[in-house]
């Protein structure tokens, strides 16, 4: 080979890596979160949960799906709102800059009714914790998948979810849906019948 076509080569090849460089430094990537960008994501998933005492089973679990899931449910996806009932013990809404504090107790646990109290017909959130199987609402991630994708109520097959936003969720890789499974198998199971919802059926 000619000395002239190696050095356009190199050159070429310097030039790409250098323009990937600068491409990436400008998407504010600057290489030390990880191929994909997900260590601070994780770190901050795992600093919420130690910051509002939410304790996580770790052991068999994937520690960085698990963290990431934390970051989704937990300042992303506000999943707390909606299945947790009440969803805070320290209300961050009483003041501009009050703190908050989730409700532990019945941290995912449902509950929440969207319609009139008692009324059969209203819809209430449900459990997704672990239920004694382990799984999160009593799902196996295919199903918990299925649910997020379609809408499917899982208890009334061929009827949509009314209330729960899945149209917003539909659209999340499948490896943010399994950290956000990967989380929901980790945090504590809250036992059936406490917080407003039976845990199992």
């Amino acid at each position: 080979m000619k000395p002239n076509v190696v050095v356009r080569i190199v050159a070429s090849v310097f030039i790409l890596s250098l323009g990937m460089a600068i491409l990436g430094a400008e998407d504010g990537h600057d290489g030390h979160d990880g191929p994909d960008g997900d260590a601070s994501r994780i770190q901050a998933g795992f600093n919420y949960a130690r910051s509002q005492g939410i304790t996580l089973n770790l052991k068999g679990k994937n520690r960085a799906l698990v963290g990431l899931g934390s970051y989704l449910v937990n300042a992303a996806g506000g999943c707390n709102d909606c299945h947790t009932a009440p969803p805070f013990t320290v209300d961050p809404y009483a003041f501009l800059g009050a703190p908050k504090q989730i409700n532990i107790n019945c941290y995912l646990a449902g509950g929440t009714p969207f319609g009139p109290p008692g009324d059969p017909a209203t819809p209430v959130s449900r459990d997704i914790t672990p239920w004694e199987d382990g799984k999160p609402a009593g799902l196996t991630f295919n199903q918990f998948r299925h649910v997020i994708r379609t809408g499917e109520d899982p208890d009334n097959p061929g009827h949509v979810l009314e209330v729960m936003p899945w149209p917003v969720y539909q659209s999340l890789i499948d490896r943010d849906l399994r950290a956000i499974y990967e989380y929901l198998t980790a945090i504590p199971a809250i036992p059936a019948n406490v917080c407003g919802v039976p845990s199992e059926s």
